[in-house]
């Protein structure tokens, strides 16, 4: 694998006899100097290796061993194979000049995932793992295979719900990682390489690591347990057997091709308990917002404000018109320096404090106001995931917009996607279609879907969209 110039994703899938390596390449928002990669769990199975037994004594003295713990985990972690059907293009029959028959080819890809419900047969594992399946099915450490069913996936913090009907099964509890500490213990169990089942070992390196391009909103714990690509989805366990995280991703400078430096993350079990359990009661995650339009303070910012070079936070823009932010009496100018007692260096900091809480949570803000410091707190209230244009603007008629992906935001995209457009409606007589990114209104700039609400809540005479729509881009009037 080629050193990349960009902090990218590496999603490897098996197809056929090889791996093919996937890069999603939207232009980061901070480029990394290293060029290193996050690397996501996939390749090709193998037959299952035999694995080494230390002696249970030496010189009459029993051996450490972590032998006991893993014969109760190990049953609980799984293998998961995906299938996706793609359709690929045929470029002798084009060159020919003919259309020939539609080609499809099937793409396969492998990951692990975690039993966490033996009764109902629940299983938590990523999103990347199973994103885009057509088929999913699960193989037990015993040897049995089942198809999978999927109960939900939250892209946006890489967890999915998958559930098969099985007896027999064998369940991880899961710990409460509000108390986990750097220095703790712990074992990761997954499916490296397609190998089959391995373990390995380390200690918790960092809890509440975040900034890592690709992902939407970050809590990672970073280990230096080696989590190598086909752990995507797997457990990581505290001594007690108790899971801690799901494997997510690992970090290296020069890709795959070096091998594992010990830069593994995983996801929390405290946030992929409170995902599974919204997506088992509601199909999907609701969160919540503050309702603050923030920017980062750069240094034209600061010089502006003067405010001193080194200032941090986010600085408060508008505060959205009967949002928690305005009852807690959050105004313009504000700078947000801390949320619940974490540190915000800047407006991802704190929009990401906000989608990893559930919605109703009690929020204490610690803000800077003309040099004072003033605490405040807010509930995080829910938020529409999807806007009707034609309540917001007759001239929109039959277009829904969303809010593009939180992963897609880290990288430094803005705007809001048009999810859906009816045919024959007023909106698609003015162009709009499914897909299509809008920048901006009328010149100025989108920032997401409380921006597009208010910049449409007083009804102005023109109405004029910038749109991306591929690599294009340009202006449409409606009419």
């Amino acid at each position: 694998m080629r050193k990349l110039t960009t902090f990218s994703l590496l999603f490897l899938a098996a197809t056929g006899g090889g791996v093919v390596t996937h890069l999603l390449t939207p232009t980061p928002a901070h480029p990394d100097p290293a060029g290193a990669a996050l690397e996501f769990a996939a390749d090709t199975a193998l037959p299952q290796t035999a694995e080494a037994a230390l002696p249970v004594q030496v010189g009459g003295a029993p051996m450490p061993s972590l032998a006991p713990m893993l014969e109760k985990v190990t049953p609980a972690v799984v293998n998961i194979y995906t299938k996706q059907v793609v359709r690929v293009r045929n470029p002798i029959a084009e060159f020919f000049g003919g259309q020939g028959f539609p080609q499809e080819r099937v793409q396969q890809s492998l990951g692990s995932g975690v039993i966490v419900d033996a009764t109902r047969g629940l299983i938590l594992t990523n999103n990347h793992v199973v994103e885009g399946a057509d088929s999913v099915s699960v193989t037990l450490n015993d040897g049995r295979s089942f198809e999978a069913k999927p109960i939900g996936s939250d892209a946006d913090t890489d967890v999915a719900v998958i559930q098969i009907k099985a007896t027999d099964l064998k369940a991880i509890p899961l710990a409460d990682t509000s108390s986990l500490r750097v220095g703790d213990f712990v074992v990761a169990v997954g499916n490296p390489y397609g190998l089959g089942q391995a373990v390995t070992s380390g200690i918790v390196s960092a809890v509440g690591r975040s900034g890592l391009s690709g992902f939407g909103y970050q809590n990672f714990i970073q280990t230096d347990a080696s989590i190598n690509p086909g752990n995507s989805g797997g457990a990581l366990v505290n001594l007690r057997g108790e899971l801690v995280g799901i494997n997510a991703a690992s970090y290296n400078p020069q890709g795959s091709i070096a091998g594992n430096i010990g830069l593994g993350f995983a996801i929390p079990a405290n946030l992929a308990r409170e995902v599974m359990r919204q997506l088992m009661a509601y199909g999907e995650v609701r969160r919540g917002s503050l309702g603050l339009d923030t920017r980062d303070i750069t240094a034209d910012i600061a010089k502006q404000l003067k405010l001193p070079a080194t200032q941090r936070g986010a600085l408060v823009a508008r505060v959205y018109r009967g949002s928690p932010g305005e009852a807690a009496g959050v105004k313009p100018g504000d700078i947000v320096i801390a949320a619940n007692g974490e540190r915000i260096d800047n407006a991802e900091a704190l929009r990401n404090v906000e989608g990893l809480l559930p919605v109703g949570q009690a929020v204490r803000l610690d803000l800077s106001r003309e040099g004072q410091k003033v605490s405040v707190t807010a509930a995080l209230k829910a938020e529409a995931r999807e806007l009707d244009g034609g309540k917001l603007d007759p001239r929109l008629a039959g277009a829904s917009f969303t809010d593009l992906p939180e992963r897609y935001r880290q990288q430094g995209v803005r705007g809001v996607i048009i999810s859906k457009v009816i045919a024959g409606s007023r909106a698609n007589k003015n162009g709009l279609d499914n897909g299509d990114l809008v920048l901006g209104i009328n010149r100025r700039q989108v920032e997401d879907l409380n921006s597009f609400r208010a910049q449409l809540g007083q009804p102005a005479a023109a109405l004029v969209l910038q749109l991306q729509r591929g690599a294009a881009s340009g202006e449409l009037q409606m009419q």
